[in-house]
């Protein structure tokens, strides 16, 4: 592609090198990425490209966040507004499908190439969109090698005391292990936003009051069902049913839901996105999990027995016959109303979070494939599929990462609303584009007034085209930290979010943040200040889409 033929002479004159300032512990570099997303790889690539030096410094021992922790059936909306790098590892992507030697476990030819509204592997544009999670973390640990990048793995930001700041800047941060790393501007490009929240930034969670920016689909949206994910039938919530003295099934609040457009501190529902094999050499057995409790499951007997059976709706078949299987239906993968406290929580929380979050969902595999009360046909089905052997091998063919689908969302120069997504508006100096549909999964399950369960916060809102995203909504206020982008915990409204939170986009604003910071250092700048005509002109030689015709 013309961009990386461009760089390539820009890679010859670089020193890639971080440079040590004398104390062993402490290493220096231009820009300094805090994460380990996919975000996080093509902003540190960019700097590369870009002629100034960088260092990655990753919570994660795996790089590529979802792209390479089971999200292979990508949420691409209009792929015509993916450009850039994030065009580049879906290229790279087609490279990799494009060699016969790729297919092991079926034949090309055998693969239905269906996508998200887009044909799986995209001959014309040289594009793939569905792929394997191996095969993503090898595109971005080829692009990491090839652009000889400084990664320090497993490195955790100490949030207590970890980042210090000096005249509304950031001068470095600090991880646990006690190693200190510097640098003139920093990007924060993790899902839960830990950097920009040590820095003293502005930021929110939860959902907005329709009031803040004037929308209508923030906040709690109780009886709006737009994707399926409610219960179509009255079912009961007790342990013993018509009961109320004997208390709720798990996981079915006893609260009743604010009115309708109100804020909370609630999210929307977390899951692993997995990988399953239904080939019979490449597909492990569910594991049953430790502390299982079929308990956990009733309710979805209740949703059986009320003769739903759209439980393989969404196993999305990937490469070698494997899926991406994501939540589906009134009670599935989502954990939800277990996720309120991540955002905040400290390390040593949010890995129990994590860990409470496999254990149901191992659970539930194991429960729909073994527990006599599940409908024999979906049980043998399920003796069909299993966890994919070959991926994810260091951690019992487990993903590594959590969808974090939220967390944090800065308060930034610029917040991003359902009125920008739906076009109602111009947006100001854009530096990406956004397509898919403003999307949030369930958020609480609570009992009705009529005393059956149903689900809240599933919104599927699409836009009329695609829109662009402002430089002001991936840069803080003014006056707040003049050093730091943030292209993941974005300024943007909850719902907006849930349009935003893709990972093409994710890796487009990724590249466009690394592309301001070396701006803003050849400026000697805060990053609120880079000109936008600048700023624009530069995207633009990178082939970032920045908008389409109408």
């Amino acid at each position: 592609m013309r961009y990386l033929n461009f760089h390539a002479v820009v890679l010859l004159m670089v020193t890639f090198c971080s440079c040590n300032t004398g104390d062993p512990a402490t290493q220096k570099a231009d820009v300094i990425v805090y994460g380990g997303t996919s975000a996080a790889v093509i902003a540190a690539v960019e700097v590369v490209q870009s002629g100034r030096s960088v260092i990655m410094v990753s919570p994660d021992t795996h790089l590529g966040g979802l792209s390479s922790g089971g999200l292979g059936f990508t949420d691409t909306g209009n792929k015509e507004t993916i450009g850039g790098l994030s065009r580049e590892f879906y290229h790279r992507v087609w490279q990799h499908y494009h060699d016969p030697a790729a297919w092991k476990w079926q034949k090309h030819s055998e693969y239905g190439n269906k996508g998200q509204g887009t044909p799986a592997m995209d001959g014309k544009n040289r594009t793939m969109w569905i792929f394997e999670p191996h095969v993503a973390e090898k595109v971005f640990e080829d692009l990491i090698a090839e652009n000889n990048i400084t990664v320090y793995r497993d490195e955790w930001l100490n949030r207590e005391s970890g980042v210090t700041m000096k005249d509304g800047k950031i001068e470095s941060l600090t991880t646990l292990s006690g190693k200190t790393f510097e640098g003139g501007v920093f990007i924060d490009a993790t899902y839960e936003g830990d950097l920009m929240a040590s820095a003293g930034v502005d930021y929110h969670v939860g959902r907005e009051a329709c009031s803040v920016y004037g929308e209508q689909w923030n906040g709690v949206q109780a009886g709006v069902f737009h994707h399926g994910h409610y219960f179509n039938a009255k079912i009961d919530p007790y342990l013993v049913p018509g009961d109320p003295a004997s208390g709720l099934l798990p996981n079915i609040s006893s609260e009743k839901p604010e009115p309708n457009c109100s804020g909370d501190h609630k999210i929307q529902a977390y899951c692993f996105r997995l990988c399953m094999s239904n080939h019979p050499d490449n597909r492990v057995p569910f594991p049953k999990p430790e502390a299982y409790d079929s308990l956990q499951y009733e309710l979805l007997i209740r949703v059986f027995d009320s003769g739903w059976r759209e439980w393989f709706t969404k196993f999305d078949m990937i490469p070698n016959r494997k899926t991406d299987t994501n939540n589906h239906g009134p009670f599935s993968s989502d954990y939800i109303g277990m996720n309120y406290d991540y955002p905040e929580a400290s390390y040593e929380q949010r890995k129990q979070i994590v860990k409470a979050h496999e254990n149901y969902q191992k659970g539930l595999l194991y429960f729909v494939s073994n527990d006599k009360r599940v409908p024999e046909d979906v049980r043998d089905e399920m003796k069909n599929w299993g966890l994919a052997k070959d991926e994810f091998t260091d951690n019992g063919n487990w993903p590594h990462q959590l969808y974090i689908r939220e967390a944090r969302r800065m308060i930034g120069e610029y917040v991003t609303t359902e009125n920008d997504v739906l076009g109602k508006h111009e947006v100001p100096s854009p530096v990406g584009m956004g397509s898919y549909t403003m999307d949030s999964h369930n958020v609480q399950r609570y009992v009705t007034e009529e005393g059956s369960v149903q689900n809240e916060g599933d919104i599927g809102v699409h836009p009329h085209h695609p829109y662009q995203i402002s430089y002001g909504s991936i840069v803080p206020k003014a006056g707040t930290c003049s050093n730091l982008l943030v292209p993941v915990c974005v300024a943007s409204s909850h719902i907006a979010y849930g349009s935003i939170r893709m990972e093409p986009v994710f890796m487009i604003l990724g590249q466009s943040a690394a592309t301001a910071a070396v701006l803003a250092l050849d400026g000697k700048m805060a990053v609120q200040d880079v000109p936008y005509n600048q700023l624009e002109k530069a995207l633009k030689e990178r082939e970032q889409v920045l908008r389409l015709e109408k």
